[in-house]
């Protein structure tokens, strides 16, 4: 077992995910017509060896905890140091609302940490689409001698993030906070020595400060100090928006960021849904589609991703569209650029259309 400890936070969504987590964290989004999100950070972490993983939770989180159980699929549900759930237990009762920041958070469970018997805390965020190699992360960790490592990539995404900026060195010294400045993508993973995270969350805390980007590692560097980094160099993804977890989503139907997802050296775990295999009706069409087991299909699926228990009825068009698990389109609907979440019902001859740039997201359970 690999000497780190991981910590994956799975307390937030982003309000910009709308109905798509009005029940659930962003952490439990299906995706990819088989996995949930949290499964690229708790198999980043299985394939370096980590199995002693706390994941924070603190509201809607009934969906995550039926998808992570004991955590068997990660080979993590062990009698100790395996798979634990961390409730906001540190909090103080008068404490009614969101964790306020990634320092709030890390104090509610700073004696969780402070616990520890491995020499290393490696953090990642439960809606990271990335598969990290981890392995070779710890290594450079270690082997610099620095006390935190940042994960980044070179790749610019178009959405609000950390951007790093290095020194001489090749030790990263500055911290931006706009997507349109010029620095290495900061993927919010981080590879942290203890007794370094345990020193800065308590002084954070005593300062009022809750925010690990803009006040606690802004402090640091403000006070000399110097962050070593890792490049990750694989296909990347951000879950905080509806556009991103329809392009994330869609990325999966090219080969090359299948390739890069899915590594067969790296594998990403899930929970096992042992079922059925896909069913074709004669007439059926498929083109450029993911579609998962038990699922019917008669009619036509184009650039679309489909989530086991879809039934697609004889006549029904479904084109670049998100449809989960138990979803049914009758005969005689067409379908275009529509996320629809578990359970929907699209009644025959309906028509639904929405655009790349702005996909009709139908919640949980509706009927059209």
């Amino acid at each position: 077992m690999t000497d780190a400890k991981g910590i994956i936070f799975a307390y937030s969504a982003s309000p910009d995910l709308g109905d798509l987590v009005k029940q659930r964290t962003a952490a439990s989004l299906p995706f990819g017509g088989r996995y949930r999100m949290i499964d690229f950070s708790l198999s980043s972490m299985m394939n370096a060896g980590i199995y002693d993983v706390g994941v924070i939770m603190q509201r809607d989180y009934q969906s995550l905890l039926d998808h992570l159980g004991s955590g068997k699929a990660w080979d993590m549900d062990r009698k100790s140091h395996g798979l634990r759930i961390l409730p906001p237990f540190g909090l103080p009762e008068f404490h009614r609302g969101n964790y306020s920041g990634t320092i709030e958070a890390l104090s509610a469970v700073i004696t969780y940490i402070e616990s520890s018997r491995q020499n290393y805390i490696v953090l990642m965020l439960g809606n990271l689409c990335a598969n990290v190699d981890l392995s070779n992360a710890l290594r450079q960790h270690i082997e610099s001698g620095v006390e935190i490592t940042a994960i980044c990539t070179e790749k610019n995404i178009p959405s609000q993030h950390y951007k790093y900026v290095k020194d001489e060195d090749g030790f990263i010294d500055e911290i931006r906070y706009s997507g349109d400045a010029e620095g290495l993508t900061a993927l919010e993973c981080y590879i942290v020595n203890k007794d370094f995270l345990v020193d800065m969350v308590r002084n954070a805390m005593v300062m009022n400060q809750f925010r690990f980007h803009k006040e606690a590692l802004a402090g640091y560097f403000k006070q000399g100090g110097k962050m070593g980094v890792y490049m990750h160099e694989g296909y990347v993804s951000f879950i905080r928006t509806i556009d991103e977890y329809y392009n994330a989503n869609r990325d999966l139907l090219k080969a090359e960021n299948r390739r890069s997802l899915f590594p067969k050296d790296r594998p990403v775990k899930t929970k096992n849904n042992e079922t059925v295999s896909a069913l074709y009706g004669e007439e059926a069409v498929s083109k450029n589609s993911l579609i998962a087991d038990n699922c019917w299909v008669c009619g036509s699926v184009e650039n679309s991703i489909l989530f086991p228990g879809v039934t697609v009825e004889k006549g029904a068009k479904i084109k670049n569209s998100i449809l989960m698990r138990g979803c049914y389109v009758k005969a005689g609907a067409e379908l275009s650029c529509i996320i629809a979440d578990k359970n929907v019902q699209f009644s025959e001859d309906v028509t639904l259309v929405g655009s790349e740039r702005l996909p009709i997201v139908v919640p949980k359970g509706t009927v059209i």
